[in-house]
């Protein structure tokens, strides 16, 4: 079963090389394992736009259903591809390692993991786990280090932030004042 793309595909004038430049390194795409809540989604698509993930792509119907975006108030849907598919592994972008973020015994710690320079980072959904046999096919298996699971948006996010603090990402004032909202002024 095909299921129907929920955004216009990529927009053209943004070209791989500012995606490029935003993640730190390398290229980095998503892939999302029947997510439930289109508010995680579309908490996902604004970090994919703030550290640079160039696309999303999803299994199941669950979140078709349910897309409402009320949480990407950034518009990133109109920028990065939200994508459902029928198997996350086939579409794997080339020459991405496969990095599949889980509680899994045996895993490795996200604070000593060193990301790849191209990377498709795969999420479980919030009501389930990864499939054994998307865990088995990936390079990297990584966790975050928690007393308890985290939301799955959380966890893109955190994921995405150690990526990019961990490589040569873009700093100062300029940044700053392409970041931050229109209401927000502050200088030190």
């Amino acid at each position: 079963m095909k299921y129907k793309n929920t955004i216009n595909l990529v927009n053209s004038s943004k070209p791989e090389a500012e995606f490029k430049r935003w993640s730190g390194h390398g290229l980095v795409s998503i892939g999302l394992v029947n997510p439930k809540s289109a508010t995680n989604v579309a908490s996902i698509l604004r970090a994919c736009g703030c550290y640079g993930a160039s696309a999303v792509f999803y299994t199941g119907q669950r979140f078709g259903y349910a897309k409402d975006f009320n949480a990407d108030t950034r518009q990133m849907r109109h920028i990065i591809p939200t994508v459902g598919v029928d198997d996350l592994l086939a579409i794997a972008p080339k020459e991405a390692s496969k990095v599949v973020i889980e509680l899994v015994e045996g895993a490795i710690p996200l604070p000593e993991f060193v990301h790849p320079e191209n990377a498709f980072y795969i999420f479980g959904p919030e009501d389930a786990s990864v499939p054994e046999d998307i865990v088995a096919a990936c390079d990297h298996v990584v966790y975050i280090p928690t007393r308890n699971s985290m939301n799955l948006a959380a966890t893109a996010n955190v994921v995405l932030y150690d990526r990019m603090a961990k490589s040569d990402y873009v700093a100062g004032n300029e940044l700053i004042k392409k970041s931050r909202d229109n209401n927000n002024g502050l200088t030190i």
